[in-house]
């Protein structure tokens, strides 16, 4: 990020480095490949893992997959049987290189996060208390432009609306009035506990129908106030109250067959904060969806949980199907749990 910016605002950074690149040594490659190199690598590693193990069991009786590389753990575990020292081998293998990867990807997104808070240090401005933004800890959840209604007594409880612009961090809620040129006048946040995120029944005229109430519990005056807001659509509401909603343990979901479960039929790369990245195969337990094509869900390998549109998965209606499902995620929790417990 901190390149691409000195790209776009510094003329002499991007002579030079069009000169580097253009040397024969780089073959061609550009500051980027070589900046990602190390990340590719050990996905890389992840993937060679789950090929070796397979190799290990050509001469056993099964059916290889037509591309190995896609294969996972729960693949390996399931041409292995219970308690062997493969099993053992391929999780230890395969759960030293996840964490790795997690690691990296962790420290990543630290990097872009601390960059965009100072990015944003520099575009806001407070009318009330004064917010010291930059955090090594902090991180942006979700963010964007919803319409306040209001009601003005002055004009005999006429609904009135204007702008008002969400950040929502990992410890704390801003809100602001947007400006031109991506700027923004805080005049009020709360920490994330006190912020609370509801449906609202209110019946509403006119295109007012996507609405929630926002809480501050105790805002930066230590008052409690309130919000009602619109969104353009049905899961853009969702999303926003599943955001603001207090953070609680992912509830156990192998024991329920009957959970809604689909498969991706086509990856999606994750645009937002809150989106869930999808591969091709990709098992995910439904949590929540919307009507207008949208789907909260859970990812059974990883358990991450984010939005995905409906249109990239399909269904699994058959229960037997999905038992299996849950049964071989079961294996490989109970296999990564015998992991743990050795060291």
């Amino acid at each position: 990020m901190q390149a691409t910016r000195m790209l776009n605002d510094v003329p002499a950074f991007q002579q030079v480095l069009e000169k580097l690149e253009s040397d024969p040594v780089c073959q061609r490659l550009s500051l980027k490949s070589f900046l990602i190199l190390p990340f590719q690598r050990i996905t890389r590693l992840k993937l060679l893992v789950q090929y070796s193990q397979h190799v290990q069991k050509l001469a056993r009786p099964f059916a290889l997959d037509p591309n190995p590389f896609a294969s996972t753990l729960q693949n390996i575990l399931k041409r292995t049987p219970p308690g062997a020292d493969e099993e053992l081998q391929a999780t230890q293998a395969y759960d030293a290189l996840e964490k790795l990867i997690k690691d990296c990807n962790e420290n990543v997104q630290r990097m872009k996060s601390t960059e965009e808070l100072i990015y944003l240090s520099q575009n806001m401005e407070f009318e009330c208390k004064i917010f010291p933004l930059i955090s090594q800890s902090r991180r942006l959840i979700k963010r964007g432009e919803l319409i306040a209604l209001e009601y003005n007594l002055s004009l005999k409880w006429k609904l009135t609306t204007r702008p008002i612009y969400l950040h929502l961090f990992n410890d704390y809620l801003l809100l602001s009035r947007p400006r031109e040129n991506g700027r923004f006048i805080v005049f009020d946040y709360a920490a994330s506990s006190d912020v609370r995120g509801e449906k609202c029944e209110m019946k509403l005229h006119g295109a007012n129908k996507n609405v929630f109430r926002l809480f501050l519990l105790q805002n930066s005056q230590g008052k409690k106030v309130e919000f009602l807001f619109r969104t353009e659509t049905q899961s853009e509401k969702l999303r926003w109250i599943s955001a603001l909603a207090p953070q609680q343990a992912e509830p156990d979901l192998l024991d329920d067959s009957d959970a809604t479960q689909v498969q991706c039929v086509k990856p999606y790369k994750a645009r937002e904060n809150d989106e869930l990245a999808l591969e091709k195969a990709d098992i995910v337990m439904v949590l929540q969806q919307s009507t207008d094509g949208w789907s909260e869900g859970v990812k059974l390998s990883d358990g991450e949980r984010g939005w995905f549109p409906s249109e990239q998965v399909e269904l699994i209606s058959s229960k037997e199907a999905r038992q299996i499902n849950l049964k071989e995620q079961q294996r490989v929790k109970h296999a990564k749990q015998q992991v743990f417990r050795r060291r």
